[in-house]
């Protein structure tokens, strides 16, 4: 049978060859609050085990060097190749380091952060049970108003009349908590229940992700492009990771967060320090952030000549 032939498999046990440490210092969680009653906890991470003197890094080295058989190096040499690798977009080292958190977030918050679909998610479901009564409810300072060059986002405050109007509104709509829970005391699903919630409540989940993938995540989300409220848990979650990774967090700053990427339009510009060679005001406009983040002077456009010739008098 071949439970008989599982049981005959010899399993060898290696001692490890060096002293390894916890690099969550032997810790359940390290929890973060985030909003009024949001929350990111890192629960566990992959290695959890590291050798004394190193940090979690080792492992993205340990992937790397298996391609040519090489033997462990100095610490400062792994720094080295984590670099190299990071720049050279050599991604799969950063593949064998995971982390596990527990996010407490809005709603609204958790259908833009689950479009990064290259997660392991498992979230609360209210079709089980009770919603909790928690909604993200901003304060009058953080009500912004509709941004005139982004469609899909706010930046200066809102004057306050208007905030506090909308702030009244969200107050009828929390209202609605009283209503839903009342409801299901009568006999009504909670599948169906749910459904006249705002997005504003709270959910929460388990999301684990690997290195990799967490900086696609964090490049996007802590960009001040990105909404507000999850470039807050972005950054929450950049902390919590830190001191963990320290060396692959170091180069994701310089070489992704903090860069810059030039398009080949844009190369020919600073080349022939004309304009851009197209006719997309978008286009345009990012190379224009771009030209004065990076002090390149504006292109000298040439002035057409409008000196006319005077009409010659007819005999």
């Amino acid at each position: 049978m071949i439970q008989n032939e599982i049981d005959q498999i010899q399993i060898n046990i290696t001692k490890p060859e060096c002293e390894y440490y916890d690099v969550m210092g032997g810790s359940h969680r390290h929890e973060v609050k985030v909003h009024d009653h949001g929350s990111v906890a890192l629960v566990d991470c992959m290695p959890r085990l590291a050798p004394v003197g190193q940090t979690a890094d080792f492992s993205i080295v340990q992937a790397a060097r298996v391609s040519y058989g090489a033997g462990t190096k100095k610490v400062s040499e792994d720094k080295g190749l984590i670099r190299y690798l990071f720049r050279h977009q050599h991604t799969s080292p950063f593949e064998m380091v995971e982390f596990k958190f527990h996010c407490v977030m809005p709603v609204f918050i958790a259908r833009q952060w689950i479009r990064h679909r290259t997660a392991n998610v498992n979230e609360y479901s209210a079709r089980y049970s009770v919603m909790p009564d928690k909604f993200y409810h901003p304060k009058v300072e953080d009500v912004r108003k509709q941004s005139a060059s982004n469609r899909q986002g706010g930046e200066e405050q809102l004057e306050t009349k208007t905030a506090e109007e909308f702030l009244a509104y969200l107050d009828q709509v929390e209202s609605s908590y009283k209503t839903y829970n009342e409801l299901l005391d009568k006999g009504l699903s909670r599948e169906l229940g749910r459904i006249g919630l705002p997005v504003s409540v709270y959910t929460e989940w388990y999301w684990k992700i690997d290195l990799h993938n967490l900086f696609h995540f964090l490049k996007l989300r802590m960009d001040s492009h990105s909404q507000k409220e999850i470039r807050d848990y972005a950054n929450t979650i950049f902390a919590l990771i830190r001191k963990i990774v320290p060396v692959a967090c170091e180069a994701f700053m310089d070489y992704s967060y903090e860069s810059i990427k030039l398009t080949r339009l844009e190369i020919e510009a600073i080349q022939t320090g004309k304009p851009l060679n197209t006719t997309n005001k978008r286009e345009t406009d990012e190379w224009e952030q771009k030209r004065k983040l990076l002090n390149i002077p504006a292109p000298v456009v040439p002035q057409t000549n409008t000196t006319t010739t005077p009409p010659t008098e007819s005999k």
